[in-house]
């Protein structure tokens, strides 16, 4: 169930991130839930049901010969994106 929130940011910070959501193709509340869901669940929690839609569908379309720990890859990769 989705619930509202309020938060008090700056004008500026708002605007920026409106703009860098639509350039990501997400809604800014979709990018912050996803942040808010990133900072608080360790990696060995995620489960397949709380996957976005689009990143359920690529699951497994890729092939390699060698094991890859996938969610430690995202997880370093977004710490980087976002400073973390």
């Amino acid at each position: 169930m989705n619930t509202k929130l309020t938060l008090t940011i700056e004008k500026e910070v708002i605007e920026i991130a409106k703009k860098y959501a639509k350039e990501k193709g997400q809604s800014l509340s979709e990018m912050v839930e996803n942040y808010f869901k990133f900072i608080t669940t360790s990696e060995n929690e995620v489960q397949e049901k709380e996957l976005s839609y689009k990143v359920s569908k690529l699951r497994g379309i890729i092939k390699t010969d060698k094991e890859i720990d996938c969610k430690k890859i995202l997880t370093e990769e977004l710490s980087k994106k976002y400073g973390l």
